[in-house]
């Protein structure tokens, strides 16, 4: 198991422009395709509506339209950009190639120093933080860093038994050393016990015939689930003890986007209420990898769920396994959208 922290006031880090792309199309939940009818039962049970997709669309071009929306938003020229940081997608178009200066060519962000970070599911937002937080600290010339992802499912099913069903979104954060909403602290734990607790099995086989599995259903629900209860516990409570605040100075509480049983057990284990807009947000989009926890807690602040300088905890978790814990700041709404 590894643990990487920043710690309690180490250099700042925070969001100065945040957008995010959503395809128009909108697929209810019951024209996902499942495999058989036990799947199908659990799709209807997951709290999920309708996700968007297109699949015309790949993940740099999901990815590309939040960017310009981001750097529009902040008034900054792509050319301008310090460092641009792709979370990368889970299955790329080509192998070799790399998505993250195909990217970097298509904003004209030639300046950047350009890279992907990824390996962690949805905690992959996690590394692409702390990366951002490293070069701003490292650097005091370099001013603003583009962390993007566009999320695409691996396969052309949807569903991933028994777990959720995958949307389309792309998601743009600008970061700098100073924002209205503030990175305080992150914490993340891995476990490579997991690494291929889910998979997809590609040689050999056309793209119309790979499957998400999961290895051991037991292992997910029970194992894996006892072990996200027991982590995500300590690592709350070390989060508020070094950061000198108790339950109540936190305003929300923020997840991923899972399913309806994943947010009641995070409740149990946590003691915890997630905050509306979660789940408002699983039942429209479904899940979008590590685009989730921002989008909720964008959606928080424009329905006045959280207020400027309320402090949020976003929570992700990923069956890889891993598991982070971001402390936030809020700030104004005026700078993000």
């Amino acid at each position: 198991m590894s643990q990487q922290a920043l710690q309690h006031g180490a250099a700042p880090v925070a969001i100065r422009s945040a957008a995010w792309y959503l395809p128009e199309h909108t697929l209810p939940v019951t024209g996902v395709r499942t495999l058989d009818e036990t799947e199908r039962t659990t799709r209807d049970g997951l709290g999920i509506d309708t996700v968007r997709a297109d699949d015309r669309l790949c993940s740099v071009t999901l990815a590309e339209r939040a960017a310009r929306r981001a750097l529009d938003r902040a008034r900054l020229d792509a050319r301008d950009l310090g460092a641009l940081v792709v979370v990368e997608s889970r299955v790329q178009e080509t192998f070799l190639s790399s998505e993250a200066t195909r990217l970097q060519h298509r904003l004209g962000a030639d300046n950047a120093t350009t890279f992907s970070v990824g390996g962690l599911g949805c905690v992959s937002i996690t590394p692409a933080l702390l990366a951002a937080r490293g070069l701003l600290a490292a650097d005091p010339a370099l001013d603003h860093v583009l962390v993007v992802h566009g999320s695409k499912p691996a396969t052309t099913l949807r569903y991933r038994h028994p777990v959720t069903v995958n949307g389309d979104g792309g998601q743009a954060l600008l970061l700098a050393r100073d924002g209205d909403t503030r990175v305080l602290d992150i914490t993340q734990h891995t476990n490579g016990r997991y690494w291929d607790l889910f998979h997809v099995d590609y040689r050999d086989r056309p793209t119309a015939q790979w499957r998400e599995q999961c290895t051991e259903p037991s292992t997910y629900s029970f194992a894996l689930a006892m072990e996200t209860r027991n982590h995500l516990a300590a690592m709350m409570d070390d989060l508020l003890r070094r950061n000198g605040i108790g339950r109540g100075d936190v305003a929300g509480y923020i997840s991923q986007n899972l399913s309806a049983g994943s947010f009641t057990f995070l409740e149990d284990s946590l003691d915890i209420e997630l905050l509306p807009a979660c789940r408002d947000n699983l039942r429209r989009y479904g899940h979008l990898g590590p685009n989730d926890v921002f989008l909720n807690l964008r959606t928080a602040l424009d329905r006045e769920e959280l207020a400027p300088g309320d402090l949020a905890v976003l929570i992700n978790v990923s069956p890889v396994a891993a598991w982070s814990l971001l402390l936030v700041r809020t700030g104004s709404q005026e700078d993000t959208a």
